[in-house]
């Protein structure tokens, strides 16, 4: 993942902030061959900013409902 408007050696201070951060990123703006973790994403599923579109779509995935 590329970042050149974050100072990453700042925020990395911090774990939980980048990790947030990074999720954030890798989902509004692509991957680049990288994964992302199911857990992450649900243990931080109420702390990330995310695109609506994109979050309902995630919901769907993470949580999908049980239809008969």
């Amino acid at each position: 993942m590329y970042n050149w408007s974050t100072d990453t050696s700042e925020l990395k201070k911090n774990k939980e902030k980048y990790k947030i951060w990074k999720l954030e990123q890798l989902i509004n703006f692509g991957l680049n061959k990288e994964k992302i973790s199911k857990m992450d994403i649900k243990k931080y599923w109420n702390h990330i900013h995310v695109d609506s579109a994109r979050r309902k779509f995630l919901h769907l995935i993470l949580w999908p409902s049980k239809r008969s």
